[in-house]
């Protein structure tokens, strides 16, 4: 996908004053330094991943409803990110221009749309209907054809475009999903936000031949992701 860079705020033009202060007050804050990630948060329109009710959010440091009420939203996991939290998982992921790429939960496209900025090819795994629909229309609209949005349980379905470079679940789940780990290539790496209310951990797995080593280096929350096992927080 080919984008013009945003190197610089136009002072003339909001949108891009606005994802400029994203970035610099955001994203660099938060120790995302990485210039081709910085590049693609430049590159992909956030604000053209929003609903139009929410324009006004787009660059905010928070989680933007997606689809239905907010309250609904809220209670369904349906919201987009805070663009920091999504800056760090891109550069912790170290995504390669070779890679393929697999996201669950798709979202608005938003994540799959900054993965297809650096990788290869993405196919990005959304189980609500409506969203799915809604992550077609919106890289469609922002000219990104190295992204696939496929109607599909990340849980459970079988995965036949597999194996994967990367693995990204844009969501939260209570403990890295062991299955997911067997579509890994030879040092694929998986990254997830690991645990429960209030404090949940980015959690990054990197296989090496038949092992997996695991790190987890801050502290975060995300919205859960549908039908992932949720076996009990505490530990007798």
């Amino acid at each position: 996908m080919n984008m013009p860079l945003n190197t610089s705020a136009n002072a003339s033009d909001p949108v891009e004053q606005a994802r400029f202060n994203m970035i610099q007050q955001q994203i660099r804050p938060w120790n995302v330094l990485e210039q081709d990630v910085l590049d693609a948060l430049s590159a992909v329109p956030r604000e053209q991943f929003v609903a139009p009710e929410h324009q006004g959010l787009a660059f905010m440091d928070i989680e933007i409803p997606l689809h239905g009420t907010p309250e609904e939203a809220v209670q369904k996991g349906w919201n987009m990110l805070a663009p920091r939290v999504e800056a760090r998982m891109l550069q912790d992921l170290r995504i390669q221009p070779t890679d393929k790429v697999l996201e669950i939960g798709a979202g608005s496209g938003y994540m799959a749309a900054l993965l297809a900025h650096q990788a290869r090819e993405v196919l990005s795994l959304e189980i609500v209907p409506e969203l799915a629909e809604l992550a077609r229309e919106n890289l469609l609209g922002a000219g990104v054809t190295n992204a696939t949005v496929r109607l599909a349980d990340g849980a459970s379905d079988p995965l036949p475009e597999g194996p994967f470079d990367v693995i990204v679940l844009s969501g939260s789940v209570a403990e890295v999903p062991a299955a997911l780990l067997q579509h890994l290539t030879e040092g694929g790496r998986l990254g997830a936000i690991v645990g429960h209310e209030p404090v949940m951990r980015a959690t990054f797995v990197r296989r090496t031949g038949n092992s997996f080593e695991t790190t987890s280096p801050w502290d975060t929350f995300a919205p859960r992701l549908v039908g992932f096992a949720e076996p009990s927080p505490f530990k007798f």
